[in-house]
């Protein structure tokens, strides 16, 4: 049994989610990757990503079923019952896809190899079996749930909000460890950034220049069982000071903002928070500097010819 912390994560996303994807990537692990894995010795809830698929906690690692089989038999799983699941099923890496009944054969073969009760239907230890160029990995593992999902079907919806999984994963990039962090999204809409920095545990609160947007925004939130405060106000009038501040630029139809008028965003932006994110659908790299940030990291988010430019400065 390895004795450092060793963590696999295997990711899915669309090709035009690859940037954002590894960008939220680099900010939970420092580094990021090509493959659709990362190992890591950092714990990440992959729950928190909408674009991990699975968390695999490693235990033991071996170059072949046989020498992972003789490390297996002085394991002793004491009262705990115990489920094998393969999860080579779609490419990890070069690593090709194992088809569904090699998958069931090999988990019977590990299987039977563990000193302990199996459960096949609700066992104590759900535990992954991954071969990653013909090296296999035995954890524990854990699924990602899909909790975005069920922030689609808000009360309140516009055209022109960001999408769920964009919001999670830009928080995500902003606070990637949310533990003491405060933090404001004083453009914050019908509050999609704010209900899935909720569902994570995060202390945000919401603002917004419009009246009607506000109510909005809290009955959405107050839809899903959150809560929070959003104020009606300018980010100008924003008097407290924040560890992290998501900026999600006003670009509707329906407001119409001034060069002038974001530069002022931006930097009242740089006044009240230590660390900001920035979206954007036109560049503001020149109006980023003149307020006095550096840029940290950068990537797009993209829906078919729209674009957004996700930009993380301090």
């Amino acid at each position: 049994m390895i004795k450092q912390p060793k963590y696999i994560y295997t990711y899915i996303q669309h090709p035009d989610e690859f940037e954002l994807s590894r960008m939220e990537m680099r900010s939970f692990f420092g580094f990021d990757t090509k493959e659709n894995y990362i190992i890591s010795d950092r714990r990440v809830d992959p729950s928190r990503s909408p674009f991990m698929e699975d968390r695999l906690e490693v235990y033991f690692e071996a170059d072949s079923l046989e020498d992972l089989e003789q490390s297996l038999k002085t394991w002793q799983l004491n009262d705990a019952t115990f489920k094998v699941v393969c999860l080579n099923k779609m490419d990890i890496g070069n690593t090709k896809k194992i088809h569904h009944p090699e998958r069931r054969k090999i988990e019977k073969q590990i299987g039977l190899s563990i000193n302990g009760e199996p459960d096949l239907n609700n066992p104590d230890i759900l535990l992954g079996l991954l071969c990653i160029n013909d090296r296999w990995y035995l954890g524990k593992t854990v699924k990602a749930e899909s909790i975005w999902r069920k922030h689609l079907q808000k009360p309140n919806n516009f055209s022109t909000a960001l999408s769920t999984r964009v919001a999670r994963a830009i928080v995500n990039i902003a606070i990637p460890e949310p533990e003491g962090v405060r933090a404001i999204d004083p453009c914050c809409g019908i509050g999609t950034v704010l209900i899935e920095a909720l569902s994570m545990n995060v202390n945000i609160v919401g603002r917004d220049i419009s009246p009607l947007v506000c109510v909005a925004a809290r009955e959405n939130i107050a839809h899903f069982g959150y809560e929070t405060t959003v104020t009606k106000g300018s980010i100008a009038d924003v008097t407290e000071h924040f560890d992290v501040a998501i900026v999600d630029l006003p670009y509707n139809i329906c407001t119409h903002v001034s060069l002038e008028e974001e530069f002022e965003i931006i930097r009242h932006a740089r006044r009240i928070a230590d660390r900001v994110l920035f979206v954007s659908v036109k560049p503001i790299e020149d109006l980023i500097h003149k307020a006095g940030f550096v840029m940290k990291d950068r990537s797009v988010a993209k829906k078919a010819n729209f674009v957004r430019l996700i930009l993380l400065c301090e």
